[in-house]
């Protein structure tokens, strides 16, 4: 048997980062360097696991490796991945993608021009209740698609959502509320194969009444709704942020039965039920089990987030090595991501209906290659939006102590 090639990567950003780097080594890459700011964590990490620390991109990409796993900050994945790519090196990005219009056909662009594999790294389609889902559903178990639902409810006290927001103008600080969309959308384009083609989003505000909320330095609403039509004429509803109730949830609808995770219990269970007129002679109406992986499962056990992080690394490992785009590509990984930037144009529009433009066409990219609108205040101008619906709030002075106390905790010195 032929030896596989060892594929050497690079990890930017030491938070998220981290579980990057530990599930690399079980998908069959091979860790030499890492890149961040923080330096204090970054030569602890980079100690600990005996590799190459870079606080400068540059200097980080000139370092003798095959490929780059970004998981910097939510809003500069895409200019650093097209510096990656420009540099000659494979990208597998973290959500989202892109943060404006314009950054989305810049990259598609980029890794067209480059002829380099491009992955997104979307790790919640990969759990094994949701490769089941696709698995049923390209069999033809459910009929084909209807209506769908996907959920990522992640609540938190205040201290927590600090600790993982250091700095005021952290971007989990500021991010408008539908913008984290692609742990709830990408499910159900994973599991069904459709597109978004038009999206209506509706946001929960900021609650006053919520410690969780005032007691924290954010700038951003409370939750959001976004309603999709797919590109075949279905309907998906995505539902994401912090609302009580903690929940990774996805429902998809055929016309010929129901697949879903359950909402009770062990959440990883799945349950398909067909009415009695639509079953086969001899098949139950309803089943509810514990799916497998399809693949690695012992491996795939022993990384983060129920097994998703080991099968991004595995699925950029095999595109790498085939040179066959993995399923989660750019032009899905763009998708997925403007789904939200699109959303927050149509909260902003009394929930008005926005167009998700296709950015496998290049007619559909000239429309928006300058695109530049955010949220983010370090592009605040003529024309940017604000990044929660009653405008910027001010934190409390309560809020600004605690978070300096939590910041301070974990090593944090700016302000």
């Amino acid at each position: 048997m032929a030896k596989r090639r060892i594929i050497k990567v690079g990890v930017v950003g030491v938070g998220r980062g981290r579980s990057f780097a530990y599930a690399a080594e079980h998908a069959g890459l091979k860790l030499v360097a890492l890149c961040d700011t923080w330096e204090q964590r970054l030569e602890r990490l980079g100690r600990e696991l005996g590799v190459t620390t870079y606080t400068d991109y540059d200097e980080f990409l000139a370092h003798d490796m095959d490929a780059v796993m970004l998981a910097n900050y939510f809003h500069q994945h895409a200019p650093f991945a097209i510096k990656a790519l420009q540099a000659g090196k494979h990208v597998i990005s973290e959500c989202a993608a892109c943060h404006t219009l314009g950054e989305g056909v810049a990259l598609v662009r980029a890794v067209e021009k480059s002829g380099l594999t491009y992955m997104f790294a979307e790790n919640y389609p990969y759990s094994a209740y949701n490769q089941e889902m696709r698995r049923l559903y390209r069999k033809g178990e459910i009929g084909q698609f209807q209506y769908g639902e996907g959920e990522y409810v992640h609540p938190d006290p205040a201290e927590v959502k600090l600790a993982r927001s250091c700095g005021i103008n952290h971007w989990r600080n500021w991010l408008a509320a539908t913008y984290y969309c692609t742990h709830s959308i990408g499910p159900v384009m994973f599991i069904t194969d459709t597109w978004p083609v038009k999206v209506n989003a509706f946001v929960v505000p900021f609650d006053e009444d919520d410690p969780t909320q005032t007691m924290h330095v954010a700038r951003r609403d409370t939750a959001a709704v976004i309603m999709l039509r797919m590109d075949t004429g279905a309907v998906v509803k995505s539902l994401h942020g912090g609302l009580r109730g903690h929940q990774s949830y996805v429902r998809i609808h055929g016309n010929r039965g129901l697949m879903e995770n359950l909402r009770v219990g062990d959440r990883n269970m799945l349950r398909v039920h067909k009415e009695p007129f639509d079953k086969k002679r001899g098949e139950p109406v309803e089943k509810v089990y514990a799916p497998d992986f399809p693949v690695r499962h012992e491996r795939a056990m022993r990384a983060g987030h129920g097994g998703g992080d080991f099968f991004m690394g595995y699925h950029f490992a095999e595109a790498i090595r085939t040179g066959e785009p993995p399923y989660l590509d750019v032009y899905r990984g763009v998708a997925m991501s403007i789904c939200g930037i699109q959303g927050w144009r149509s909260a902003l529009s009394d929930s008005a209906t926005f167009e998700v433009p296709d950015f496998r066409k290049e007619s559909e990219r000239r429309k928006y290659a300058e695109d530049d609108w955010s949220p983010d205040r370090a592009r605040a101008g003529k024309g940017q939006p604000p990044s929660m619906l009653g405008g910027n709030r001010k934190p409390s002075k309560e809020a600004l102590a605690l978070a300096r106390k939590v910041w301070k905790k974990q090593g944090y010195t700016g302000k």
